[in-house]
């Protein structure tokens, strides 16, 4: 089993003048650390416009700083927003593409149809239209990233003619592929398609076998269909983190950041109303936490704060239930940099390496025994197929264009 750190970089109320700055500096810090460390991954979310919750709109530039300042750990988008009305295709295959060239081959493409109000309606995105727009979307991207050239695209949410689109990818034909998974639902999706899944929900490790079965035996059966050029059979799920020898200090600096990131999440998801630049999530957060009878926060969750036995323990069960990566929450709310950094310290010296040990031998058995289904899921795709170099098309020059209409 592997492990991941994730960014929402989220920043409660007040804000300080140069906060968002050393947010972000900050987290480099920490994602070089983990390099360091051993840890596999590093996640980055693209939000727009949800204060407080995730500041994090352009992952691109932050993975892309952290590529210069690292070696091994692989980037993750978690998730780019593929729908037109956030990014148009090309763009994000190029931006993709580029990372991909920069980091020296470290890109994991993680993809989303979204679901807050203040995203969807912020770029005109209709709500009861974005699972068929991500499914074109991210279709298309994969075959702009794998084709010389893109033959070109005529569907219901993005049409573009033929072009060869530059740089393509180090990883071939495209970086591993995810999608992001709330419920079981999106789990089935995920294997149907061949994508990853990235499961962000906190399920508790027991019901995760469930969670894990399903998948599997969706990638194993005639139902997987891969939306790529390549099948990404992983189940990746969330979980909270702050380490320390005291189980009661690993509470103290970890659990308030924690319970902000899931108050944080419903506020602005189910049950809250939103006023832009005006509206103070930590402020009701905190009257949440005075009326715990009242509270919105749902109990549990708190696996992965503690000791390290406690997280050995805590991983072991999502180990035995098949899971291949653990991705930890542990830059939330207002948890201190240093704090961070110290349970990333303790967990790379007495949890990771009896992980790392096991993982080469449970990968190497993994991929032996799905590379059949793996081989079936890709010969039941409906390929785009490419352009006989008689049929791609010439495009002139404006100039020239711009004489011969001069001559009409």
């Amino acid at each position: 089993m592997k492990f991941g750190i994730f960014y929402e970089h989220q920043l409660p109320r007040p804000w300080g003048e140069g906060r968002e700055q050393q947010l972000f500096q900050e987290a480099l810090d920490q994602v070089e650390l983990a390099d360091r460390l051993g840890i596999e991954y590093a996640w980055e979310v693209e939000h727009h416009f949800l204060e407080e919750y995730a500041h994090s709109s352009a992952p691109e530039v932050f993975l892309a700083a952290c590529s210069q300042r690292t070696q091994q750990i692989r980037l993750g988008h978690g998730i780019r927003q593929v729908i037109p009305g956030y990014n148009h295709p090309a763009r994000t295959a190029e931006v993709i593409a580029t990372l991909d060239l920069v980091s020296n081959g470290r890109v994991d493409f993680g993809t989303g149809e979204s679901s807050s109000i203040l995203e969807l309606g912020g770029f005109g995105v209709e709500v009861a239209t974005k699972r068929k727009a991500f499914l074109e979307a991210t279709e298309q991207i994969c075959n702009l990233l794998a084709m010389d050239p893109y033959p070109g695209f005529k569907g219901e949410f993005f049409q573009m003619p033929c072009r060869n689109l530059v740089p393509k990818p180090v990883q071939k034909p495209h970086p591993p592929l995810w999608v992001a998974c709330s419920n079981r639902e999106t789990i089935k999706l995920a294997a149907q398609l061949g994508m990853g899944a990235l499961c962000f929900a906190f399920t508790d490790p027991a019901d995760a076998r469930h969670w894990v079965d399903e998948y599997y035996g969706i990638i194993r059966s005639p139902k997987c269909v891969p939306i790529g050029h390549a099948v990404n059979a992983s189940i990746a799920m969330v979980t909270s983190f702050s380490l320390h020898p005291d189980r009661e200090e690993a509470l103290r600096r970890g659990k308030q950041g924690f319970d902000f990131f899931r108050f944080a999440l419903a506020n602005l998801y189910v049950f809250g109303e939103h006023t832009p630049g005006r509206t103070d999530i930590w402020q009701a957060f905190l009257k949440d936490q005075a009326n715990p009878q009242g509270s919105m926060l749902p109990v549990g969750g708190l696996g992965g704060i503690g000791t390290p036995e406690d997280q050995r323990e805590h991983l072991r069960g999502f180990e035995e239930a098949g899971v291949d990566q653990v991705i930890f929450i542990q830059q939330a709310g207002l948890n201190r940099h240093e704090h961070i950094c110290a349970s990333l310290d303790l967990f790379g010296a007495e949890v990771l390496p009896e992980f790392k040990e096991r993982d080469p031998e449970a990968a190497r058995r993994k991929a032996e025994a799905l590379a059949p289904y793996l081989e079936a899921a890709l010969a039941r795709k409906q390929w785009m197929q490419p352009l006989e170099d008689a049929k791609i098309p010439s495009f002139p020059a404006l100039g020239r264009n711009i004489v011969a209409s001069e001559g009409e």
